[in-house]
Order: C-alpha cells, then sequence, then structure tokens
C-alpha cells in the first residue's frame, strides 16, 4: 500500500500553500503539525482528490486520486463536517453509507458496529441536533470508517472531545493504522506525540520535517530550558522568547522556554517534548495568522 505525492504544489492566487512536496505514504499513522496557514488542510483536500495540484500528481497504487476507484478506498472527516440535525444518528449513518455504495443490510451491521466504536450506541436512535460538539465530531469519525478505507483523512479530529473520549480515539486510530494509511492533522499536539508512527512538520507550504518523534525532536534536544527568575527578568525573557509555560512561586517566576542560548544564568536544561519543538517553530505565526483557509 503506497500513497506518493510528486512534486506537489498549489497556489491561490498570490500565496503559494503546499509548494513541491514530495513524500511517500505507507501503513501506520502520519501526524500532520503546522500552524495555522502551514497549507495542511489544502495539502489533505488534494489527497482527498477534492482540490487538483497546479503541478506534480499524487498516486494510489499507481494511480490518481481523482479516480473513483481510489475514492471507494477513502475515508475523510474534513474540518467543518456538515451535519443533518433533524437525521438521527443511525438514519445518518444510512445516508452516508448510501452515498457510498454500501448495501443497506452491511450498512446496517457495520453502521451499529462504529457507533458502539465511538461510544454512541445508545444515542442512535437520537437527533443529530441534540447532541454536543464532541458527539457531533464521534458521528463524524463513524462515519469516515463506513466503508472500511485503506486511507483515512483525518483533520482536526479530536477538536470537542473531553480528555477520556480523546484517550479512547487515539486507541482507535492506533489500531487502524496497523493495516491501512492514516493522516492526522491536529493542534492536540498530544494525540500526535501518543499515536503517530511519523511525524510530518509543514510550515509555509514546505515539507520541513520527516521522522519518527525521536528524530525530529534532535532539533531542540539542546533548546529547551528551565529557570526561576525575578518578575522583572521573566518579563523581559517572554518578550524574546517563545514561552511554554510559567507559573508563580515563592522563589520567583518559573518559565519554560525555547531558544538556541542559555537565557539566564540560573537556566537549566530540560527534556524537550513535540508541544516544545511545536513552539519552537510555530508560536510567531500562531500569534499572527487567524484560522487556517489554505
Amino acid at each position: 500500500m503506497e500513497l506518493v505525492f510528486d512534486r506537489v504544489t498549489k497556489q491561490y492566487k498570490n500565496k503559494i500553500a503546499v509548494d513541491r512536496i514530495s513524500m511517500k505514504l505507507t501503513k501506520g499513522v502520519y501526524g500532520l503539525l503546522g500552524a495555522n496557514g502551514a497549507g495542511k488542510t489544502t495539502l489533505m483536500r488534494m489527497m482527498c482528490g477534492i482540490l487538483r495540484p497546479d503541478s506534480g500528481e499524487i498516486l494510489f497504487e499507481g494511480k490518481g486520486v481523482n479516480e473513483e476507484e481510489y475514492r471507494d478506498q477513502l475515508g475523510y472527516l474534513p474540518q467543518d463536517f456538515g451535519y443533518y440535525p433533524d437525521f438521527t444518528a443511525m438514519d445518518f449513518m444510512m445516508y452516508m453509507a448510501s452515498l457510498k455504495g454500501i448495501p443497506k443490510k452491511k450498512a446496517k451491521e457495520k453502521s451499529m458496529e462504529l457507533l458502539e466504536s465511538v461510544n454512541l450506541s445508545s444515542m442512535a436512535k437520537k437527533k443529530i441536533k441534540t447532541f454536543s460538539g464532541g458527539m457531533k465530531q464521534r458521528l463524524g469519525i463513524a462515519q469516515a470508517l463506513l466503508n472500511n478505507p485503506s486511507v483515512l483523512v483525518l483533520d482536526e479530529p479530536t477538536a470537542g472531545l473531553d480528555p477520556k473520549e480523546r484517550v479512547k480515539f487515539r486507541n482507535l486510530i492506533s489500531r487502524l493504522g496497523q493495516d491501512r494509511i492514516v493522516l492526522l492533522s491536529t493542534h492536540i499536539v498530544s494525540d500526535v506525540e501518543y499515536i503517530a508512527d511519523t511525524i510530518l512538520v509543514m510550515k509555509d507550504g514546505n515539507l520541513i520535517h520527516s521522522g519518527s518523534l525521536s528524530e525530529i525532536m534532535e532539533v531542540i534536544a539542546d533548546k529547551v530550558w528551565e529557570c526561576v527568575v525575578d518578575e522583572k527578568t521573566a518579563e523581559g525573557l517572554m518578550i524574546k522568547y517563545p514561552v511554554l509555560n510559567f507559573r508563580q512561586e515563592k522563589e520567583g517566576t518559573f518559565l519554560r522556554l525555547v531558544c538556541e542560548e542559555k537565557p539566564a544564568s540560573q537556566a537549566v536544561l530540560a527534556e524537550a517534548t513535540l508541544e516544545d519543538l511545536y513552539l519552537y517553530y510555530f508560536s510567531e505565526q500562531d500569534n499572527q495568522k487567524g484560522s487556517e483557509k489554505s
């Protein structure tokens, strides 16, 4: 099983959203990280055949992703997924199954199985308009799995899920990644850290890192510092460097920050996390940009 991106580019007016990306995806879970506007959603939409690249191509098992054969093997949960509020959960699952050409008997069995897997079986006959945001998100995950896809694309799938639901979701995705390609985009860095076999980091339309957690963490292995300083020093450091965490303590202000050099005489190196890496690359961009449209 192989999904290949070959010099894929997409441009909107004067903005290059995806810039000549080449990569090869095989079975496993891929975590896609990037700031707002990095090009993640555009990349996923091209992967799903919703958008066409301006140049380059995307091939699954040697065939283009715009062909019907590929779409039959695709599961997709977009970030802004639409629902029919007066449908029950089961009505919605059956409707989505019909769109995917799944026979009625098989669709009913699969729908019940999937609603159970996302902890919604007791809500099968309840109308979607009564659902919380997290419940709607779980229903979206279930519909994406209806056709037992070989390629599963999930854009911010854990938005609205509480911590317990996220753990259950992560376990589900880990199992699914054993025999299919799963691409997961999320701002909840811990979701990627726990379940991704490979982490893809996008910045300004480019794929700047690709590798296992341990491989990409080498970039900031000696750049995460912790210190306790007085209030005035803390204010200066918070202006100068990306700060992951701070809190007031009896001795002063505790800071955890990411920077190239030792930020204060009393600072000590700390073990880096994926959240530190995200902050190192994207803190300034997230402050400057709004919601991702690219």
